[in-house]
Order: structure tokens, then sequence, then C-alpha cells
């Protein structure tokens, strides 16, 4: 994020640097553009910092998950899952 803010920071200094009067319609346009491209990278930097504390909170979601199904099932796996329900479907075929 900090790119965004130094290319901000590059933009504020070319406006200084053509020297724009503060009256004109130019002026007031490019300084609005800026503050708005400011704003644009505060809320990107907000949302990044959120999703960083959603893709921590979802890894430990998962970790304690995988601890649940560990207790529960102990060794069984899905795949023994697929075998016993094939058996049971062939024994209610076979009656």
């Amino acid at each position: 994020m900090d790119y965004l803010y130094e290319k901000i920071a590059y933009l504020k200094g070319l406006a200084e640097g053509i020297e724009l009067d503060g009256d004109t319609k130019e002026s007031k346009l490019y300084s609005a553009l800026i503050d708005v491209i400011e704003e644009m990278a505060d809320i990107i930097g907000d949302l990044d910092e959120e999703q960083v504390e959603v893709n921590e909170y979802l890894e430990l979601m998962d970790e304690d998950l995988s601890t649940v199904e560990e207790e529960l099932f102990g060794d069984y796996s899905i795949d023994d899952a697929n075998l016993f329900e094939d058996e049971l479907v062939e024994d209610v075929i076979e009656e």
C-alpha cells in the first residue's frame, strides 16, 4: 500500500511544481482529483487490512474444524464413508 501513497505524494509534488494558482478552475480540479485518489487509497488500505483479518480468522476456523473432524471421525475418511454407503446400497438392492 505504501507505493500508492508514494505515487500520491508524487502527484502532489507535480501539482505544486507546475505552480497552479489556487483560484483557477484547473487548480481546483487537480486538487480535488488528488484528494479523491488519496481517499480511495485510504479505503483500499482499510479493505486490505480487513481482508488480512478475515483470512486469519478463516485459517483459525479451518484448524478448529480439522480438530473437531479428527475428534469425531478419527481415522475415518470420506473415502471410507463412500465405501460404506456403497455397501449399504448393495445390501438394500440384494434384499
